[in-house]
Order: structure tokens, then sequence, then C-alpha cells
């Protein structure tokens, strides 16, 4: 049983790579992923202290938090999920839940819709309905 637990106990986690990180932060210059970023000055040096700190073994966390030391918190894509930033995670979520309940409501209304009453069909004239005997009685031969 004991050396089914060392070799969990061995396990290191893995590391992250330079795209793993480069998606999740910004350009501090051009303001676009950093992985989109041109060849900005201030984008070549985010992505060197990336490449050190991989180097050095830090996780993607530990990155994004050296980055946002190093540049601010504009630097991350995604705010954080405290406070006012909290808003740009809960307004897709209202909005989505605000739609799929009326998409329901729409659909229990045309659910419960009655069908229309067929129209009443007036009787035909005496002369009418002459006419029309004769008429089927001529096809039916």
């Amino acid at each position: 049983m004991l050396l089914l637990l060392v070799p969990a106990a061995g396990a290191v986690a893995p590391r992250t790579t330079l795209n793993d990180v480069e998606d999740e932060v910004m350009c501090p210059t051009c303001g676009t992923p950093l992985n989109l970023a041109t060849d900005a000055p201030l984008a070549n040096d985010e992505r060197a202290l990336i490449r050190r700190l991989i180097a050095q073994g830090y996780t993607k966390d530990q990155i994004k938090h050296r980055l946002v030391q190093e540049f601010g918190p504009n630097v991350l894509a995604l705010p954080k999920a405290k406070g006012f930033d909290l808003v740009a995670y809960l307004v897709p979520i209202v909005l989505a839940a605000a739609g799929l309940l009326a998409i329901a409501a729409l659909a229990l209304r045309w659910r419960r819709r009655r069908p229309a009453e067929p129209a009443a069909v007036p009787d035909l004239d005496p002369a009418d309905a002459q006419r029309l005997d004769s008429d089927l009685a001529r096809f039916e031969r």
C-alpha cells in the first residue's frame, strides 16, 4: 500500500508554457491579448519576462500575479471576480437567464392558445346546391 502512495507524493505539477499564459494577459501598450500583440517593445519585454518566470518554475497563477505587480491590474485579460468587476461576469448570466425565461413564457403561451374555431359554412342557395349536385354527378361517371 505504501508503494502506491510514493509516486503520487512525488508527482510534479505540469509546467506552463508561453502560449498557455499569452492568451490570458494583455499587452500594456496596445491593449490586445499578448498572443495577438504586434512586436511592440513592451509586449516583447512581457514575453521575455514570462519566459524567464517559466524557466524558474513559476506556475501560471504565479506568473500572472508577477505580471500584475510589474504592469498593473489591466494586464489581465479577465477581470477579477469581485467588486465592480463582478458585473462583467454577472450581466451575461442574467441576460441569458432572462432570455431563456422569455422563450419559455412564449412557448407556454403559444401551447395554451386555443385553436381557432372553424369558420361556419353558410348554407347553399337551393339553386346552387342543385347545380353542385349535377356537376358532381357528371364527374362521377
